[in-house]
């Protein structure tokens, strides 16, 4: 699944004209392809503490809601997002992700507890980290939960 993922990214990239956003539905298909119970909602309304990319919601309850998401662009460096207002309004919410779509911090409480790299962007390409693979795909299944 991570693969598939990736080659989407790598898609969207070769167009020379790929912004933020342009990852998005890439993400979309991959989380939902964890979990067929998982609904992802790109661009949600506004909660308590902002408006972050994604919401996670399970498909059957859809007041349930599992976790959120932050994007950034591919070539962002996430060490600068981590400490930006926009990153500290929205530890508040219980379940968080915070991602450059190659790059996953986990957040749990306001708290990181995990970071998971399965590619990385050098020049125009992204060179996958293989031995990650299965670790973000079950560390996503746990957020989820």
């Amino acid at each position: 699944m991570v693969q598939q993922y990736l080659n989407q990214l790598k898609q969207e990239l070769a167009t020379g004209n790929a912004l933020e956003h342009s990852y998005r539905p890439a993400l979309k298909n991959f989380i939902e392809s964890l979990d067929a119970a998982i609904r992802a909602v790109n661009e949600p309304s506004r909660s308590e503490h902002g408006a972050p990319d994604f919401i996670f919601l399970n498909k059957t309850n859809v007041n349930l809601i599992l976790g959120y998401a932050e994007t950034k662009d591919i070539n962002v460096d996430l060490d600068q997002i981590e400490k930006s207002e926009q990153l500290k309004r929205y530890l508040g919410y219980s379940n968080l992700i915070l991602t450059n779509y190659l790059e996953f911090r986990f957040f749990r409480n306001g708290e990181k507890y995990q970071t998971i790299t399965v590619a990385k962007l050098v020049g125009q390409d992204i060179i996958t980290t293989e031995e990650n693979f299965s670790l973000l795909e079950r560390e996503l299944k746990s957020f989820l939960e």
